[in-house]
């Protein structure tokens, strides 16, 4: 998970809280698919911020990527879900990599960065 804020934050969801969220102009979650959903950590982060962040982080720009094994879906739903319910905004479509890990996956996710982190330059988001 990474939050920006002219600076960056790269911290472990277990190890974030809303104040981070708070903190930030910009945030991008990672996670895997598991059993069709978010990871359990990813799960813990939004039910430990999502009423502290309820109504401080009202359109926050928010990227997700989903490293799913088969196609990703379940994961994507239930954090576009939380998502929609704390009125952030996605600045793209949610990115899910799907299959085996690929080296692909990681320019996918540099590009999905490097989107963020200019659109919050440039004061687009």
């Amino acid at each position: 998970m990474g939050c920006i804020n002219k600076s960056l934050r790269v911290k472990d969801p277990w190890d974030s809280d809303a104040e981070d969220v708070i903190w930030c102009n910009g945030i991008i979650i990672g996670t895997t698919e598991n059993f069709g959903y978010m990871s359990g950590a990813i799960k813990d982060f939004f039910e430990r911020i999502y009423y502290p962040c309820l109504e401080r982080t009202q359109a926050l720009p928010v990227a997700v990527y989903v490293k799913g094994g088969l196609d990703g879906q379940g994961a994507k739903t239930s954090i576009e879900k939380i998502i929609t319910g704390l009125k952030w905004r996605l600045i793209q479509p949610t990115l899910v990599l799907k299959g085996n890990f690929t080296e692909d996956f990681r320019d996918e996710c540099k590009t999905l960065g490097m989107t963020m982190t200019a659109g919050l330059e440039a004061s687009i988001y």
